[in-house]
C-alpha cells in the first residue's frame, strides 16, 4: 500500500522541477513567447501549466486516469501547433521561442505516461504526446533549422519513452518478486495450518475424554476441563482467523505467527490440556535469531508436544531445551513416556516430521527422532545461525 506522505527527496525533486520550468517559462516569455495574438499567446502562457500539472500528480502503476489526464492536453498542444504552422508562423510564430517550458512538461508527461499509464491507453497517448513534442519547433516555420529541432525532439521523445519503459519493466519485475514471496508465504501459512489446528484440537480431544472419565466421580474436575476446553477452541478459532487472514489478504504482512520467544506460551498451553509436565529449559538468548530459524524452532517444539500428546500417553513429563552457540541452534524435546507404538492401518501416521524435516534442511539445518536410551522419545534438531545451503 502506498503511503500518504512521500518521501522528502520525492517533494524537493518536484519542487526542483517546477523551478526549472518556471525558469524556461520565463525565459520564453522574454524571447518572444507572447508575440502571438492575444488568445494564443494567452494558451500558450498557460499550457505549460497544465501539462506540468498533470505530470506533477502521484498515479499508481496501470493508471487509467493518467492517459485521460494526459490526452486532452497534449491533443490542444498539438492542435495549438498545427494552428500556428497553418496560418503562418511569420505572423503568429516567434523566432525566438517555440516553449522551451511546454517542451519540457511534454517530454516529462511523455516520461511519466509511458511508466504509468495503463497498458491498454499508453500507446495511444503516447502517440499523441510525441506528435506534439516533435511538432512544436514547426510553430515557428517550417525552416530547415525547425525541422532538425524537431527531428532533436523525436529522439528525445525516443529517449524518455525508452526511459519509461525499462523503469515500467524493473517495477514490474519487482511487483512479481513481491507477489512470488507473498504467494510462497501464503503457501507456508496454508501448510503451517495443519500443526497449529491439531495442537490445539489435539488438546481439545484429550481434555473431552478427561472430562468424560471424570465427570461422574468429580464434576468439579470435569467443570474445570469443560472451561479448558472452551479456552483452547477459542485459541484454535484465533489460529484460524489469523491464518485465514494471512491467506485471503495479498497485502498481509509477512511476519510470521509464532517465533521461539513463544515457547513458553506453547508449554503453558500444553500444561493444561495435558497431564504430562512439559519444562523448557533455555540456554542463550532467542529474541534475536534469524527470523527462519525462530520459527522453525517453535515448529520443532509444537510438533514434537503434539506427537506427545497423540502418542506418549503415559509419559509424565517433557524436557524442551534450546541451546545457543555461537553459530547453531540445538534443540532437543525428550519425554520419559514408553516408545510410541506403530500406526494401525486405520490410523495413518501423520506428515508432521517429514515436514520439520524439509522445513530445518531449508535453513540448512537437520533433525533427527528415534527412541530414547532407556525410555520415551527423543527429537534433535540443529539450525545454523547464519546461513548455509541445505545438503
Amino acid at each position: 500500500m502506498t503511503s500518504p506522505l512521500r518521501p522528502w527527496w520525492q517533494v524537493l525533486g518536484r519542487l526542483a522541477l517546477l523551478v526549472a520550468l518556471a525558469v524556461l517559462g520565463v525565459f520564453d516569455v522574454r524571447y518572444g513567447l507572447l508575440r502571438s495574438m492575444p488568445p494564443v499567446a494567452l494558451m500558450r502562457l498557460f499550457l505549460p501549466m497544465a501539462v506540468a500539472a498533470v505530470w506533477l500528480l502521484p498515479y499508481r502503476q496501470n493508471s487509467r486516469v493518467l492517459p485521460r489526464l494526459a490526452l486532452p492536453v497534449a491533443a490542444v498542444s498539438l492542435a495549438l501547433s498545427g494552428l500556428m504552422l497553418l496560418v503562418g508562423a511569420a505572423e503568429y510564430g516567434s523566432p525566438d521561442s517555440w516553449g522551451l517550458a511546454e517542451t519540457a512538461a511534454l517530454l516529462g508527461l511523455l516520461y511519466v505516461t509511458a511508466r504509468r499509464a495503463s497498458a491498454a491507453m499508453a500507446p495511444w497517448a503516447v502517440l499523441v504526446i510525441g506528435a506534439a513534442v516533435v511538432l512544436l519547433p514547426l510553430r515557428n516555420g517550417t525552416a530547415n533549422v525547425f525541422v532538425v529541432f524537431g527531428l532533436l525532439l523525436a529522439i528525445a521523445a525516443a529517449v524518455a519513452v525508452t526511459a519509461g519503459t525499462y523503469v515500467r519493466m524493473l517495477d514490474s519485475g519487482r511487483r512479481r518478486a513481491l507477489e512470488e514471496v507473498r504467494a510462497a508465504q501464503r503457501a507456508e501459512f496454508a501448510r503451517d495450518l495443519h500443526d497449529f489446528i491439531a495442537h490445539h484440537v489435539t488438546g481439545i480431544i484429550v481434555q473431552a475424554q478427561g472430562a468424560r472419565y471424570v465427570g461422574e466421580q468429580d464434576p468439579q474436575r470435569a467443570l474445570a476441563a469443560l472451561e479448558q476446553i472452551e479456552h483452547a477452541g477459542a485459541e484454535t478459532m484465533a489460529s484460524m482467523r489469523r491464518m485465514v487472514t494471512v491467506l485471503r489478504a495479498p497485502e498481509a504482512p509477512l511476519a510470521p505467527l509464532a517465533t521461539a520467544t513463544d515457547l513458553a506460551p506453547l508449554l503453558d498451553g500444553f500444561n493444561r490440556a495435558s497431564a504430562a509436565t512439559a519444562r523448557l529449559h533455555v540456554d542463550g538468548r532467542l529474541d534475536d535469531l534469524p527470523v527462519e530459524v525462530s520459527t522453525s524452532v517453535y515448529r520443532v517444539v509444537m510438533e514434537a508436544l503434539t506427537n506427545v500428546r497423540r502418542h506418549a500417553v503415559q509419559a509424565g513429563a517433557v524436557d524442551v531445551w534450546v541451546r545457543r552457540t555461537p553459530g547453531w541452534l540445538f534443540v532437543r524435546v525428550a519425554d520419559d513416556g514408553a516408545p510410541p507404538r506403530p500406526a494401525s492401518g486405520r490410523e495413518p501416521a501423520g506428515y508432521g516430521l517429514v515436514g520439520l524435516h524439509e522445513r530445518v534442511r531449508a535453513v540448512g539445518g537437520w533433525i533427527t527422532a528415534g527412541p530414547g536410551i532407556e525410555r520415551g522419545w527423543v527429537l534433535d534438531a540443529a539450525m545454523p545461525l547464519t546461513w548455509r545451503e541445505p545438503a
